[in-house]
């Protein structure tokens, strides 16, 4: 069964960090960029960062541009995200995704075509 499953989420006061991360089963990521997205209640889905099929290339949106980090290890088939300087904004359901087709130069894939359902992050003093 092919999977995608966060984890790491929780509960953080401002300021603070936490690091995400995405499992794979049932595929191996080693072919696959992936992406992370967040989704706030009220909000639209977010996609905050993505790294390339070798790691070579990152991708940040400027609401987390210089606070979040976006690391894959293919050997293990996860990736991760470090997130620090988190602030109350920031709090949301982040979600991992994999996508196969990247044009050349880019970080994104042009489509995801799995994705995980989800780890919850509050930001909250």
């Amino acid at each position: 069964q092919v999977q995608l499953v966060e984890s790491g989420g929780g509960l953080v006061q401002p300021g603070g960090s936490l690091r995400l991360s995405c499992a794979a089963s049932g595929f191996t990521l080693d072919n696959y960029a992936m992406g992370w997205f967040r989704q706030a209640p009220g909000k639209e889905r977010e996609g905050i960062s993505c790294i390339s099929i070798d790691g070579s290339r990152t991708y940040y949106a400027d609401s987390v541009k210089g606070r979040f980090t976006f690391f894959r290890d293919n050997a293990k088939n996860t990736v991760s995200l470090q997130m620090n300087s988190l602030l109350p904004e920031d709090s949301a359901v982040y979600s991992c995704a994999a996508g196969s087709v990247v044009t050349e130069g880019n970080a994104c894939p042009s489509w995801y075509d799995y994705r995980g359902q989800g780890t919850q992050v509050t930001v909250s003093s």
